[in-house]
């Protein structure tokens, strides 16, 4: 396959990537308005953020078994077919609990691409210099997808209703699905048996689904009560199960010797981290600005264009260090500096975009560029075309699980220290400003836990020679 052709078949994978990034974030401006015209209970809101992560994150790694086994560019289509319909029921919605459940379809969707994308990516480009470039482009696009979404929602929000932020993936899936035969070389691993393990997918979704829930409305219903402690429990016993599963089947959905690798531990551990964190604030920060500071969602959208264009500006420098220095330091500033602009966000009580957003938001573009781009090629070091599937399902698994969960308990931190204010005579603006503010202080946390993790569990040598051959003159 001539270099043209790779890189072709790499633009259309990396299209359908950026789109499913960028669904993550798309409602988070037009939250409030959805939940205007569609009359949501407040605590119903942000299940149709986390229906989407949750289901996303859940399915990747069947998603990526299945790619390998059937053939990864059938899969990629097949994902792209259900994404595209979910879209398309999202945009027809009008009940509360019917966009949740397209949402979910769409996380479905992209549960299937996303696997299916990358393990093609690392199928056209052999290990060293055009990998390593590779990456270096898709881990940007993925730190530019979440805030892209959030512009993008504004602005379609403001001029021609919430309902064409999920009627724009319509056209980009229909043309992606006619080019995907044409562009796209079709690989598969050649087995005699092909298993499954479709137990394992049941009770990690299943128990990761209850986790969220039971954190979710553990607000509303106590976290002392029988059902929350109900919940949690049949969460974990789930959980529990899986683990079991996975040591004991066959052919399992996540061999756990996977993990043997100290790096790959550390980096899928730090994406779990930077979703929760980064996702988290994302939707936290929208909310602020809509609700506390009164922006439109054009406005909102608009502001985020700090951390968007950062992010972007930032992706070559991070490349560059990541090649010629230390990608482990590099992964940690990053962190450190998401972590950073987190907590000085947090710090903004009823300011002014300009003087108490705008530098927190900068810092945080910065970061996510150093972020992303080694946390990708260390999640993927030394993985043998066998495991290509595997690997770059865990990697997206636990960032979108990360960001599930990260909404989750940023929702509910909200909402508790929202009833504690209340009580204490707050007016609601106090009060709705003071619980976000301690949904930014923990997701500020989150992130500064994802430097230490670095430090602690990512090797440097083993993450040195994962990007090594790009230092070569042809790569610079």
């Amino acid at each position: 396959m001539s270099t043209t052709h790779r890189w072709r078949a790499f633009s259309l994978l990396a299209i359908a990537y950026f789109v499913t990034i960028a669904d993550l974030a798309i409602v988070n401006v037009a939250l409030p308005t959805i939940g205007r015209k569609l009359h949501f209970s407040e605590g119903n809101l942000q299940w149709v953020v986390t229906a989407y992560g949750l289901t996303f994150g859940g399915i990747l790694l069947l998603g990526g078994r299945a790619a390998d086994l059937l053939g990864r560019r059938r899969i990629f289509m097949i994902g792209l077919a259900v994404f595209t319909a979910g879209s398309l029921g999202c945009a027809l919605s009008r009940s509360e609990w019917t966009l949740i459940m397209m949402r979910g379809i769409q996380g479905l969707g992209a549960a299937v691409i996303l696997p299916a994308a990358l393990s093609i990516v690392m199928n056209i480009f052999e290990e060293g210099s055009e990998r390593n470039k590779a990456l270096g482009v898709w881990g940007a696009v993925g730190a530019t997808g979440a805030t892209f979404g959030v512009l993008a929602g504004g602005v379609l929000t403001r001029y021609v209703g919430w309902e064409y932020i999920f009627f724009l993936n319509v056209p980009i899936g229909v043309v992606a699905l006619a080019l995907t035969r044409r562009v796209v070389p079709e690989s598969r691993l050649e087995i005699a048996r092909r298993r499954y393990d479709p137990l394992g997918a049941l009770t990690v979704t299943g128990g990761l689904l209850l986790l969220v829930y039971a954190i979710s409305q553990a607000p509303n219903v106590g976290w002392e009560t029988v059902r929350t402690i109900s919940l949690l429990a049949v969460s974990a016993a789930s959980l529990v199960a899986f683990v079991v599963i996975e040591r004991r089947v066959e052919a399992p959905l996540l061999p756990l010797t996977i993990f043997r690798s100290r790096t790959l531990t550390g980096a899928n551990t730090v994406s779990f981290l930077l979703g929760a964190s980064f996702f988290a604030f994302i939707f936290v920060a929208t909310l602020y600005m809509q609700q506390v500071l009164g922006y439109s969602a054009i406005q909102t959208g608009l502001a985020w264009l700090a951390t968007s264009v950062t992010s972007v500006a930032f992706a070559g420098v991070s490349q560059a260090l990541v090649t010629r220095h230390s990608p482990k330091l590099v992964m940690a500033t990053g962190m450190a500096l998401i972590g950073a602009g987190l907590l000085w966000a947090a710090q903004a009580g009823h300011g002014h975009y300009w003087s108490t957003l705008l530098g927190p938001f900068f810092v945080t573009g910065v970061g996510t560029a150093f972020a992303f781009i080694p946390v990708s090629i260390a999640a993927l070091a030394g993985i043998e075309e066998h495991e290509a599937g595997l690997a770059s399902g865990l990697l997206n698994t636990t960032q979108q699980l990360g960001g599930a969960l990260g909404v989750a308990v940023a929702s509910t931190v909200t909402a508790a220290h929202l009833k504690t204010l209340t009580r204490q005579g707050d007016t609601a603006r106090d009060a709705l400003s003071g619980g976000l503010q301690w949904a930014l202080w923990v997701c500020g946390a989150t992130a500064i836990a994802a430097v230490l993790t670095t430090l602690l569990l990512v090797r440097s040598d083993e993450l040195a020679q994962a990007v090594k051959a790009a230092t070569a003159p042809s790569a610079a």
